[in-house]
């Protein structure tokens, strides 16, 4: 019997490594979607083939699939930074519509599609202990980025909500080779665990194994129309958690402080000034402020645990600490 086969985009990325190395132990037949430049010693192991599409045309992403016969699709590629809305407007809205048109323009289209969305397409509320995001709570992103993933998800909702995709908001996503919450890790191991302010917090993490693993497994439960779901390990962890786990695994001495809102906020807007002629961005600018202080990013996952059978493997403590002996043996920290 042939293997499956899978075609899985962003397989470059952070969590493209994991679904890639996920999808090829559980006996897919994998085909990686990347960029020409794109680094692929990581995951060429992982890999069967490789290709180069053109999500600018749709005709030539046609032929493309055509040619390879997808069984499945998991589409991860996304622009999570950007100077400007137009370019993040482009990867993750247009390439993402782009490709659905090309998939289901086909004779034999792929069975299903799992697109990667992101919790920040929701965005957070203020704090308040007893509210839960769920899938049907309104959009309300507060970065350039959850605003792309809004309009994605609803113009995939009105082009394409009777075509077997499902949507995946995961939260923070942590684990071996992240690198935006290693900044963190960074910090916090040179003894210093800082705050912006002192207002409290209800966080929400999902490490990636346990996503690459949901991902991966569900994709051939085909289910027939198009599905949202939120995704996080189940808990709800307040903003001191991960510092504390941090200094139970390293036992680090470590100096806690609050810097307040204001100095943070002047900070990131004379960030935001000095980068205006870069191509980069930097760690903290204003939208990215909002980001970090909001009051609650907390999920109710109960959809995505009856329907997909969701049980995450790894709560914040168990996945940190595995997290932290990879940065260690590799010499990231």
């Amino acid at each position: 019997m042939m293997p499956l086969k899978l075609l899985i985009t962003g397989a470059s990325g952070f969590v493209g490594y994991h679904l890639v190395r996920t999808a090829k132990n559980a006996g897919f037949e994998v085909h990686a979607a990347i960029r020409k430049s794109s680094n692929v010693k990581d995951i060429e192991q992982f890999v069967d083939h490789f290709i180069f599409p053109d999500f600018t045309n749709v005709p030539a992403l046609s032929a493309a699939l055509q040619a390879e016969s997808y069984d499945y699709i998991i589409h991860a590629a996304a622009l999570t930074k950007a100077k400007r809305e137009s370019d993040m407007i482009a990867v993750n809205v247009d390439y993402t519509l782009n490709l659905l048109s090309a998939a289901f323009s086909l004779e034999t289209p792929p069975k299903h599609i799992h697109i990667v969305s992101s919790l920040a397409a929701v965005g957070p509320r203020a704090y308040d202990p007893s509210f839960y995001i769920t899938e049907e709570t309104p959009y309300q992103p507060v970065t350039v980025y959850g605003r792309s993933k809004m309009k994605m998800e609803l113009l995939v909702k009105e082009r394409f909500s009777d075509k077997p995709i499902s949507i995946f908001r995961p939260t923070a996503v942590y684990g071996p080779r992240e690198k935006d919450l290693f900044i963190l890790f960074q910090t916090l191991n040179k003894g210093v665990d800082a705050y912006i302010g002192r207002g409290a917090q209800s966080l929400s993490f999902i490490y990636v194994k346990d996503l690459a693993d949901l991902l991966v497994r569900s994709i051939t439960m085909n289910t027939p129309n198009l599905e949202t779901y939120n995704v996080t390990d189940g808990n709800v962890y307040n903003r001191y958690q991960m510092a504390d786990i941090f200094k139970s695994v390293t036992q680090k001495r470590m100096f806690r402080m609050h810097v307040p809102f204001g100095i943070v906020k002047r900070v990131a807007e004379w960030s935001e000034w000095l980068y205006r002629s870069s191509k980069k961005t930097p760690v903290i600018y204003p939208e990215r402020l909002h980001e970090l202080t909001a009051g609650n990013w907390a999920c109710d996952i109960s959809k995505i645990k009856h329907n997909l059978e969701f049980t995450p493997q790894h709560d914040l403590e168990a996945g940190l600490t595995e997290t932290l002996a990879w940065y260690k043996e590799h010499r990231w920290l």
